[in-house]
């Protein structure tokens, strides 16, 4: 699994989209650590998956994880 997590990293989902992660959130009746990421695109939807999940390995078009993050710089 991939060490941490960035907050406001841009991470890209293995099916090719880009998404921001705005935070870490806990559900309330397990305290399971969940990560809230936008959508980059369309209508900018805020989603939520379990910690976990969001690393899992799927070895899918050309990606180990499941959304891997981008080193996207500014010029």
């Amino acid at each position: 699994m991939q060490k941490g997590i960035r907050i406001h990293g841009i991470y890209k989902h293995y099916k090719g989209n880009l998404y921001i992660v705005e935070d870490i959130a806990y559900y309330s009746e397990t305290c399971e650590k969940m990560i809230v990421y936008r959508a980059l695109y369309d209508d900018n939807k805020l989603w939520c998956r379990p910690y976990n999940m969001f690393f899992d390995e799927i070895n899918k078009n050309g990606q180990k994880y499941r959304f891997e993050l981008q080193e996207i710089r500014s010029i």
